[in-house]
């Protein structure tokens, strides 16, 4: 039968399929609208699941915020090409206002339900897989919240407003001024994102890491030759350096690099006129952590000619 192009131009607006998807699907079930509906799902399901092993290290970091909370997320593509795509964009921006609802956790924000579509985040990321044509994950999600004060947020070389490649949440605790504690929040979150701190605290540091620092320390400072006392003391004082380079409220502020965090939110107390507090951070960094699949692009080429 003859498949008309208004017929095909309906499907494409309610599916997202493309144009040739859709005018064999309509081939196929003759004419029939719903049936090729669930003809293009089959199908697009088939190449989303064929999609799902590959590497997706690349797409975008989201924020989202309502001012006491605030949320990141992370949802990879396979390429950078897909990351600037509108509907991707589309896609990290709802999955974040949709994490800010529920309690972050990633499995609770898959299961959500995505706006206006009935369907779960997880269906959801799904279908844009088949309608966009790469693999696409939902990696991690991070909620913070305050009772008083202000969850600040930043964004490094952001691609669209709360879309980037590094996402920083900065939770600033404080009966005082909100929109100050904010200010100082956001400024805190640019430091976090340039200096990447391992903890909040120094009690917060991974013992594990303190222990390897010290042991190195220590082999270190007896190739000296000096006395066991004079070693402990050497080997305090590089801890005390260790600290200073690693835990965000010892590290000297970018902002005023002749005051440490720590001393720049005392400062910071007079403008928000109360005692306050960093109760938190988070810093995510696209596809830190992901293994890369390396690739011979030659031998891609050519085993793509000779098909």
């Amino acid at each position: 039968m003859s498949i008309s192009a208004a017929l095909v131009k309906q499907l494409r607006e309610m599916t997202g399929a493309g144009m040739m998807d859709c005018k064999a699907a309509l081939a196929e079930t003759g004419g029939d609208l719903e049936a090729a509906v669930d003809w293009l799902r089959k199908k697009g399901i088939s190449k989303a699941d064929k999609k799902a092993g590959r590497t997706a290290a690349e797409g975008l970091i989201g924020l989202a915020t309502d001012g006491l909370n605030a949320v990141a997320v992370e949802v990879n593509s396979e390429t950078d090409f897909v990351a600037r795509n509108e509907a991707f964009q589309e896609l990290v921006r709802n999955i974040a206002q949709v994490a800010l609802t529920t309690d972050g956790d990633v499995e609770a924000v898959s299961a959500a339900a995505y706006p206006g579509t009935g369907k779960s985040v997880t269906d959801s990321v799904r279908d844009a897989i088949a309608t966009i044509g790469e693999n696409m994950t939902l990696r991690r999600s991070t909620k913070l919240s305050v009772e008083k004060g202000a969850v600040a947020t930043y964004v490094h070389n952001a691609v669209a407003e709360g879309l980037g490649k590094i996402g920083v949440l900065v939770a600033i605790e404080t009966e005082g001024d909100a929109e100050a504690a904010r200010n100082f929040g956001r400024q805190v979150a640019m430091h976090v994102a340039a200096t990447n701190p391992l903890a909040l605290s120094e009690t917060e540091v991974d013992p594990a890491a303190v222990a390897r620092e010290k042991e190195i320390f220590s082999d270190q400072a007896r190739q000296s030759g000096k006395p066991e006392n004079i070693i402990e003391k050497m080997v305090e004082g590089r801890l005390r350096k260790f600290y200073e380079e690693v835990v965000l409220v010892k590290q000297a502020f970018v902002i005023n690099p002749d005051l440490t965090v720590e001393n720049a939110l005392k400062e910071a107390e007079k403008e928000i006129g109360a005692p306050a507090k960093i109760a938190g951070f988070v810093r995510y960094a696209l596809g830190e952590g992901i293994e890369r699949e390396s690739s011979d692009f030659a031998a891609e080429v050519a085993a793509a000619a000779k098909k």
